[in-house]
């Protein structure tokens, strides 16, 4: 297998190099916005995906998708003559839903603010269920009590 330190410098360099061929080289009109946020290439060196987000609906994102994979063929050639290896490696490009995560992990939370927020407010108008000194005692029980329990003095304890 590769040296991980080489794998990891390849697969930043296979990140940049496509950036870059896909701002300067691909003239495709389907090709949205897009935004290459990532590059992993295989331990061999023979297979790198690529990572890449779109701003837009769903038939922008569809026709970048076509774009990459037409222009896949060059992309592929102008990568594996810039990395110098012996063999060029094979592109796999993948949407990622980085941003479609972050939405659904804002929800989230901003649902859990206010659940907090309702917890909150119920807890401050709610009371007690009984009374507040459950083992209150008369007075006339508490004088009867005393009366009857027999006084201690510190001779007892010897």
């Amino acid at each position: 297998m590769g040296d991980p330190a080489k794998v990891r410098r390849q697969a930043e360099r296979v990140k940049e190099l496509v950036a870059s061929l896909v701002r300067t080289q691909i003239k495709d009109p389907r090709l949205g916005m897009i935004t290459i946020t990532d590059a992993r290439i295989t331990a061999d060196l023979r297979e790198a995906t690529v990572f890449y987000t779109v701003l837009g609906d769903e038939a922008e994102q569809a026709g970048t998708a076509a774009a990459l994979e037409s222009a896949k063929g060059l992309l592929r050639s102008t990568v594996g003559k810039a990395l110098g290896l012996r063999h060029s490696p094979s592109l796999a490009f993948v949407q990622d839903n980085v941003l479609d995560q972050a939405k659904h992990i804002d929800d989230l939370l901003t649902a859990a603010r206010h659940a907090d927020a309702e917890v909150q407010r119920r807890a401050a108008q709610a009371a007690y269920a009984g009374d507040p000194n459950p083992y209150r005692v008369d007075e006339d029980d508490e004088e009867a009590d005393a009366e009857a329990a027999p006084a201690r003095t510190g001779d007892e304890d010897r």
